[in-house]
């Protein structure tokens, strides 16, 4: 996808500068996610590697007009988004889980949602994906849950004081989102 800001493609490794940078600002001030310290450039990514490996989408949001952080050309990742597996063990392989992520020069433009609808357009693609996981941290983040709903995500449920960060306690929510076709056929 581009756009007349941003052009969407798969994250490449040269891109980890940049995303670890957005998750470790997320990380440090932010609810989204649990983690308190930040994985190194390293450790992100091994992370996208794992991903990868799996056949499942890692897009990165490519500012395609130089503002996002400084005049580099239209170089800076603006957000990324990916799927992941919900759980280990076999018998849920055919479901994933998303995570999105945004700089802050990138809010309220548009990025998280095209982010989240390629991940979801590349994981139907795949044709083995079935239900698409959202794990939402805090449920105050209104944000993030409306993009999911948007996008067909409807609420499943709230795991009420699970984190403990920033001094308070969070809540995760879950929302859930059926792939293709679901449940409505058998996988091959």
């Amino acid at each position: 996808m581009t756009t007349d800001t941003f052009t969407l493609r798969p994250a490449e490794a040269d891109d980890f500068e940049a995303i670890q940078t957005i998750y470790g600002h997320n990380v440090l001030h932010g609810l989204a996610s649990f983690e308190e310290t930040p994985p190194t450039v390293e450790e992100m990514q091994r992370r996208w590697t794992a991903i990868r490996e799996l056949g499942l989408p890692y897009i990165a949001a490519v500012d395609a007009t130089g503002d996002a952080s400084g005049d580099d050309g239209g170089n800076s990742i603006l957000g990324y988004a990916y799927a992941g597996t919900h759980r280990a063990r076999p018998a849920y392989r055919h479901s994933v889980e998303n995570s999105v992520y945004i700089s802050d020069a990138a809010q309220r433009r548009g990025v998280g949602r095209a982010l989240l609808q390629r991940v979801i357009d590349d994981c139907e693609a795949l044709g083995w994906v079935r239900q698409m996981i959202a794990v939402i941290g805090d449920s105050e983040n209104v944000s993030s849950i409306g993009l999911h709903a948007s996008l067909g995500f409807r609420d499943v449920g709230v795991f009420k004081s699970v984190g403990f960060k920033h001094g308070r306690w969070l809540d995760s929510v879950l929302m859930q989102r059926p792939i293709g076709s679901a449940d409505d056929t058998l996988p091959e």
